[in-house]
């Protein structure tokens, strides 16, 4: 049985990765450190359900040593690297913590994967490397001009990954995963904002004239795209849903939907691009994925979900 060591393995894709990888008959070992930068709590209840082959353990990527040992322990025969300092305000507001995690953790992955043979790594990326737009939708061409220290930093680890292709001959997929979304949602997503203020019957405050726009992917469709991953493809994908909205239309949506709340607008924040778009068609070729799941099916589960934990 083939083992696959999944970084980020607690958090909101990762737990969701290891479900899927045991039901595709892997072996899996999830590494997370379970960091505050969100409460550590959520984390531990998205794999406490988690039964089959699969071992959970503690450990930081920023802490080479502590990688050794669990690629010693783990034997890998894939990586999948999810574990990263998410969030463009938070890379804003504390540049070094995401410079830290993202590249000097991603470099220690990759120091790992080389000294004990993984046969290939898949690494999550984003679709804010390209940040100013030159056309849309983004090919995986279109010029990367990143406008925050988090699309900085998934930038560097994608160069990080094609040097060691190069001078390793390492093996690698990066998935420019555009604006994830569903059940185990981030709470520091504007979707998880938004669904619990409405809930509550509270106000919203939306960034801007809420005209700026993000291609939404729903989270089984990323993980699809992910493991697919593993036996095909090589370099970066775009991973995104196909449905483009602005963030206005989107608070609209789930207000309609919860039937509460009141949306209001606030000063506009540095570092979030203007709009996101995948042209996927590279995937569809090379992977033989596409996205699945349509927008309003996605948010209904992503809502009963949250009805589940608020």
């Amino acid at each position: 049985m083939d083992r696959v060591l999944v970084t980020g393995g607690a958090g909101f894709i990762g737990s969701h990765l290891c479900e899927k990888l045991l039901e595709n008959g892997f072996s899996v070992v999830a590494l997370d450190n379970l960091d505050e930068y969100y409460d550590p709590n959520i984390k531990r209840e998205n794999i406490s359900s988690i039964n089959g082959d699969f071992k959970f353990i503690k450990a930081d990527i920023t802490d080479y040593k502590q990688l050794e040992n669990v690629f010693s322990l783990a034997e890998p025969k894939y990586v999948i690297h999810e574990a990263a300092q998410a969030g463009v305000r938070a890379s804003v507001e504390n540049p070094l913590k995401t410079s830290k995690v993202n590249v000097e953790g991603t470099l220690n992955v990759l120091e790992c994967v080389r000294k004990f043979d993984v046969e290939k790594i898949v690494a999550a990326s984003s679709s804010s490397i390209y940040g100013k737009v030159e056309y849309l939708p983004f090919d995986e061409i279109h010029p990367k001009n990143p406008i925050s220290p988090y699309g900085v930093s998934k930038l560097a680890c994608e160069h990080n990954l094609r040097v060691y292709h190069e001078l390793h001959g390492i093996k690698y997929v990066a998935l420019r995963y555009f604006t994830v979304y569903g059940p185990r949602i981030r709470p520091d997503l504007a979707i998880h904002k938004f669904i619990k203020k409405f809930m509550k019957g509270e106000e919203i405050y939306i960034y801007g004239n809420g005209e700026k726009s993000r291609d939404f992917t729903y989270v089984l469709d990323a993980v699809d795209a992910t493991i697919k991953s593993l036996k095909k493809g090589f370099g970066p994908y775009n991973i995104g849903g196909g449905t483009r909205m602005t963030v206005k239309e989107l608070a609209e949506k789930i207000q309609k939907n919860v039937g509460s709340g009141k949306i209001r607008y606030s000063e506009d924040q540095k570092g979030d691009v203007i709009h996101t778009s995948s042209n996927t068609s590279k995937a569809e070729k090379d992977l033989g994925w596409k996205p699945k799941t349509e927008f309003n099916i996605g948010l209904e589960n992503t809502i009963n979900w949250m009805k589940t934990i608020l």
